[in-house]
């Protein structure tokens, strides 16, 4: 009777065993197994990544060979003397550039190396300035006051003493000196007043006592300026202001 029992505990188990293992056979045949998709899944990554693997190394070798090239022709054009257009200086923009500088040792300023301007001012009345502007290469000194000649007079006009500057002017290429002329009298006291339309002007050497190099012309207004025998100038300035406080 023992064994009859368990003999049929076997079988019964040996049936549930056989159940169990038909099932696992049908999830595994029609493809919705959980393991079933874990291996498709694993296959799919696989086939993949040969082809993604193909084309990041394409895209490596090219960045590879670009840099390669780009490198090649840097120092090709090093090699060849001519820097690469990356390091290459901007030009020079002369426009900014600075005024020029002396060079060798200072000389007289006359009309050969200057250019005069002859302006009236309206303060103080009856006054004309005198711009004198270095255009040569070398420092110039102005000696003195300028000697004018109006027209074809033949007298030079006297020069206010008080004017007399500390120290000789003296003007780098660029540089400008000033000295006004009194014209005629405010008060209408001096005499044979006419007008004028030409004006010479002449520098003076070390001693002040004579005339070097070139005269200046500098233009007059078109209607001609007013003058009398009251004319007289101031010694060269160094700046504007101290030109035309006489």
């Amino acid at each position: 009777m023992s064994n009859l029992r368990t003999s049929r505990t076997r079988l019964v188990g040996a049936a549930a065993t056989a159940v169990l293992a038909a099932l696992s056979l049908t999830a595994c045949n029609d493809g919705t197994g959980a393991r079933d998709e874990g291996a498709s899944a694993s296959t799919t990554t696989t086939t993949n990544s040969p082809s993604d693997a193909s084309t990041s190394t394409s895209t490596s070798g090219s960045g590879s060979n670009s840099s390669s090239s780009s490198s090649s022709s840097s120092s090709s054009a090093s090699s060849d003397g001519k820097p690469a257009t990356a390091t290459t200086r901007p030009a020079t923009d002369t426009s900014a550039s600075t005024a020029p500088v002396s060079s060798g040792k200072p000389v007289t300023c006359e009309g050969s190396n200057t250019k005069t301007v002859a302006a009236p001012l309206n303060r103080p009345v009856n006054h004309m300035l005198l711009t004198v502007t270095n255009t040569g290469a070398k420092s110039c000194y102005l000696y003195g006051y300028p000697a004018v000649r109006f027209g074809e007079a033949q007298a030079v006009p006297p020069v206010i003493e008080e004017s007399q500057p500390q120290a000789v002017v003296t003007l780098e290429p660029g540089e400008s000196g000033y000295a006004s002329v009194s014209l005629s009298a405010t008060d209408g006291s001096g005499s044979n007043g006419h007008t004028e339309k030409s004006l010479t002007v002449y520098f003076r050497g070390r001693s002040g006592n004579e005339s070097v190099g070139a005269g200046a012309h500098p233009s007059l207004p078109a209607k001609g300026v007013y003058v009398d025998d009251s004319l007289e100038v101031t010694y060269w300035q160094q700046s504007m202001d101290d030109a035309v406080n006489w």
